[in-house]
């Protein structure tokens, strides 16, 4: 099988040469290029295509690659809704995904996020490298006996759950299932409950009709004045212009973000200084109350292997036919 890999970073492609060996059959070759209708095209002789969540695999890109052969295409990461699940069934295209690799690295950041903004890390770290050892600005409050509030208890947001338990907070959690894994110290509440109860508020759910948005200036207004939001999950779950009218309100203590709504694909790696000047991303980094970081959550050692052992086998699964859990169904 003959893989095209698009928007390879060097990282990808150490991550996968190395576990590469492990599964004959199976060659890669790499593209900086995103996938999207202008690239698509270069998937001409392959089999299969592999992507990230912020590829354009829309109805067009999808044309193009069923024309030019394609037959999998293999989703490097655990969301999809940006590939048309309609087109990939009418040319039977299977969909393969990575739905967990590392949810304790994703988690682990998110609690990082909420440190760094309570205690205002970075504020400090600049003001000692200017000589100011004053602790003018930094203060904080203890996450000891505060209540965390977790959106969303999969994987990710499970762990986060167990992360806040072990500094000793009260855990509240929302979802439309409850992860019976936790029920021995989570509390699962209405979600109006947690926006009002919760001191740190961290969103670990998928992105769907149901969720864009959930943080907008009406579900902001119910939120505890002092509140820390933490989004490591979506960027387009909190609606960014009611964000920094929250954030202009002094209803927030801090905000921690590794994902925003005008997110492609990494957002700082390869836009214009043009588009920086005018976005909202850009606006929000003007507050000193905002921790913002690029998508580095799920990058650790551990999640780039498994990403790339998970991706090899469901090719593997492909080629022999085989049914899998990690199968998007159209």
């Amino acid at each position: 099988m003959k893989i095209l890999f698009y928007d390879t970073k060097s990282y990808d492609r150490e991550s996968f040469e190395a576990c590469l060996q492990n599964f004959p059959g199976i060659t890669i070759e790499y593209t900086k290029s995103d996938l999207d209708p202008r690239t698509a095209a270069l998937a001409e002789g392959f089999d299969a295509v592999c992507a990230f969540v912020s590829s354009d695999v829309g109805t067009q890109t999808l044309e193009i690659l069923h024309a030019r052969g394609i037959r999998l295409l293999l989703m490097r990461c655990a969301g999809f809704n940006n590939v048309d699940l309609e087109t990939t069934g009418k040319y039977g295209i299977r969909v393969m995904r990575v739905p967990g690799y590392s949810p304790e690295a994703v988690a682990e950041h998110a609690m990082a996020l909420a440190l760094a903004s309570n205690r205002r890390l970075y504020k400090a770290y600049n003001k000692v490298r200017e000589n100011d050892f004053s602790l003018s600005g930094l203060m904080g409050f203890n996450f000891y006996q505060k209540t965390a509030g977790i959106i969303g208890t999969g994987k990710i947001g499970a762990a986060m759950c167990r992360i806040c338990r072990g500094f000793g907070m009260k855990v509240i959690a929302y979802d439309v299932y409850e992860n019976q894994s936790l029920k021995d110290f989570v509390e699962y509440v209405p979600l109006d409950q947690l926006l009002s109860d919760s001191d740190v508020i961290s969103l670990h759910c998928p992105l769907m009709d149901s969720t864009y948005h959930m943080i907008n200036i009406d579900t902001i207004r119910k939120m505890k004045d002092g509140v820390i939001l933490v989004n490591t999950s979506r960027g387009a779950l909190v609606k960014t212009d009611d964000l920094i009218e929250g954030i202009r309100m002094h209803k927030f203590a801090g905000v921690g973000l590794d994902v925003y709504e005008e997110e492609t694909n990494n957002v700082f790696e390869d836009r214009s200084d043009e588009i920086l000047e005018h976005s909202t991303t850009a606006r929000l980094l003007s507050f000193p109350n905002v921790m913002i970081t690029s998508h580095q959550g799920f990058f650790t050692r551990e999640a780039l292997e498994a990403i790339a052992s998970t991706t090899l086998q469901n090719a593997m699964d492909f080629l022999a036919g085989k049914e899998s859990p990690n199968d998007v169904k159209s």
